[in-house]
C-alpha cells in the first residue's frame, strides 16, 4: 500500500499507479483463491457418501380388509 502512496506522492505516471493497484489486487485475490481451493476441490471431486442399501427398510404394504 505504501508503494501506491509513494507513486502518488512522487507524481508518477497514472499507468504506473494503476499497474501497482492491479498487482496488489491480483496478489490478494490469488491468496484468497489458494485458501478456497481445497474445500472446492473436495466438494467437487470427492465421492459422495452412498447410503447402504441394506439399511433402507422396505415400505410396508397396506392390507385391506375385504
Amino acid at each position: 500500500m505504501t508503494d501506491i502512496l509513494d507513486l502518488m506522492i512522487d507524481d508518477d505516471k497514472s499507468s504506473d499507479i494503476s499497474d501497482a493497484i492491479k498487482d496488489i489486487l491480483f496478489a490478494k485475490s490469488s491468496a484468497r483463491i489458494d485458501t478456497l481451493k481445497p474445500s472446492v476441490s473436495s466438494s467437487l471431486f470427492d465421492e459422495p457418501e452412498i447410503e447402504d442399501e441394506t439399511t433402507i427398510e422396505p415400505e410396508e404394504e397396506s392390507q385391506e380388509d375385504g
